[in-house]
Order: C-alpha cells, then structure tokens, then sequence
C-alpha cells in the first residue's frame, strides 16, 4: 500500500509517494537523496540516524514517513547558518569530537535538540532534584554524557564531544549553562 506524504526537509516542502512501511530515514536518504542521517543499525540503538523533527531530535531510522505529513525535519546538513556551519559542527572540528565521522551527523542533530531541551529546563536522570522548571540546566559533563547517551561513537571520541556541546553552551570548567 502506497501514501503521498509532504515533508518540509531542511527548508525544502518535499511531496513524495512511499510504501506505508517505510522509515523516515529511508524517504530522506532513498527517496529525498539526504544523506546526512546515517543508517547505522537500523534498530534505534547507535543514533546515526537521528534528525530533529519539528524541532525534537528523533530517531528516524524507528519513525514511519507517513505518520510524518506536514512534519520539518531538519538534518544535520540543514543546519547551516547563512553558509556557515552551525556552531555545534564547528565546536565538534575544533574539538576533535569526530573521527571517522560517520556518527557525527546524528551527534550533531542530538546535540542541537539535547541543547535545546537543557535550554528548556527539561531534566534528565542526573539532573539536580528540584530543579525549578523555569530553570535552565547546568550541563556538567554528566549531564551531556547522558543527554548523549543514545548516539554511539565507534571512535571512541567522546572526550571532544562533550567539550564541543559544552563550548556551545557556555562553558565554565565543567559546569556550563545554556545560553
């Protein structure tokens, strides 16, 4: 069974028609030509994949297109700020926060959501108890580390990742805040 969907993909309105079984990251990558998310396990556990759609990281590798009509999604090469790499993507090259860099799309399409949600007082399990709502996160390298926890780097280069996101947030030693 077949379904016409439209998909604004970064900054682009896509219509495309697409078996119902396919995958978000199968429309972008086989059908749209995105090749910035990644198939990497195809099972939601690495985060290569990840996207931000309609501005929350997601994992499209697990998500149906067509429950998607009308959806934004954002890869992480829609990202660019007037041809400039997003300042994520440059902390992460300046940070050595990639290696073979076949993770580092997904990393940065989660750091920018995981900044947005700490922004948005959204707690994760190691933040402080009692956090007022209203407050912003403090992210420590804990707290980046388990924000980060669903994007796996093969390399191994998760020291220059944190740095990057805390860079990008503000950092103060190892207690940042989002700015």
């Amino acid at each position: 069974m077949h379904a016409s969907l439209s998909l604004t993909v970064d900054g682009t309105e896509r219509t495309l028609t697409l078996d119902t079984r396919t995958t978000l990251l199968d429309a972008l990558r086989e059908h749209l030509s995105a090749i910035a998310p990644k198939k990497g396990c195809d099972h939601g556990q690495c985060g290569a994949c990840t996207v931000l759609l309609d501005g929350r990281r997601t994992l499209s590798c697990l998500t149906l297109a067509v429950a998607q009509e009308g959806a934004e999604v954002v890869t992480a090469a829609g990202l660019t700020l007037e041809d400039r790499p997003h300042p994520v993507q440059e902390a992460l090259v300046a940070h050595d926060g990639l290696q073979c860099g076949y993770c580092t799309p997904g990393q940065v399409c989660s750091a920018v959501g995981m900044l947005q949600e700490a922004a948005e007082g959204h707690p994760s399990s190691v933040t402080e108890p009692g956090l007022d709502p209203d407050e912003r996160v403090t992210l420590t390298d804990a707290e980046v580390r388990e924000r980060m926890s669903g994007n796996l780097c093969r390399c191994g280069a998760y020291v220059g990742i944190v740095a990057a996101i805390q860079e990008v947030a503000g950092t103060v030693g190892d207690r940042v805040g989002v700015q």
